[in-house]
């Protein structure tokens, strides 16, 4: 479980925080949708719930411990052992092939050869059997996406944090990928929390968080 406690960030030469006070829950095996207006606050959210970002003042849990007393290497354990993150563009390798950008994360943590078939699995699962060899170039803008989805899964993590993940597609492919995201939460109990300006794919959601001026509503 994720639990956040009054969360309130501010940027330099901003007049007022651009999160004011935000207290979450998040239980395992959850699927959230967070939406709001442009400027509303949900990608610095998602941002400092997923570890990506820190706090100006509040406190973040995983699983009852406090981020504040890990040590760095456990925030990096963290990160490549148990959170996915899947963003609007990407951000793939150009020179390393689907196959090996899906196992980035597995080289980080030495475990390439372990994951390998785990990997060919996941390629297929994204609907890109045939293609393991291509590069990200050969590609087009919906199966990179889908690529870098199974890159996100290839360690089975127990979050996948997104942001505007179909936000560069078309509705096709953005029903793919959140169809995706729907089959791994509901198959593997991975918790989903992702971003969204789509009403369509809000309403998907299990959990419907909507920001106003960086207040929980």
């Amino acid at each position: 479980m994720i639990e956040i406690k009054n969360i309130i960030k501010s940027f330099p030469n901003t007049p007022t925080p651009v999160l004011k006070g935000i207290t979450l829950k998040i239980e395992d095996g959850d699927f959230v949708s967070l939406v709001g207006k442009s400027g509303s606050g949900k990608s610095t959210l998602l941002y400092i719930i997923s570890t990506l970002d820190t706090p100006s003042e509040g406190e973040i849990f995983y699983d009852s411990k406090n981020l504040k007393d890990f040590r760095p290497e456990e925030i990096y354990q963290l990160r490549n052992r148990n959170i996915g993150f899947v963003f609007q563009f990407h951000y793939l390798l150009t020179e390393l092939t689907a196959i090996e950008n899906i196992l980035l994360p597995a080289r980080k943590a030495n475990e390439v050869e372990k994951r390998r078939d785990f990997a060919m699995n996941l390629l297929n699962t994204v609907g890109l059997e045939g293609k393991a060899h291509r590069y990200p170039a050969e590609l087009s803008g919906g199966e990179q996406q889908r690529l870098a989805i199974a890159r996100a899964l290839v360690m089975e993590p127990k979050y996948i944090f997104a942001d505007e993940p179909t936000g560069n597609l078309d509705s096709a492919n953005g029903k793919i990928i959140m169809d995706l995201f729907k089959k791994f939460n509901q198959e593997k109990g991975t918790t989903i929390i992702y971003v969204t300006h789509d009403v369509d794919f809000a309403e998907i959601a299990k959990r419907k968080i909507n920001l106003i001026d960086g207040k929980l509503v």
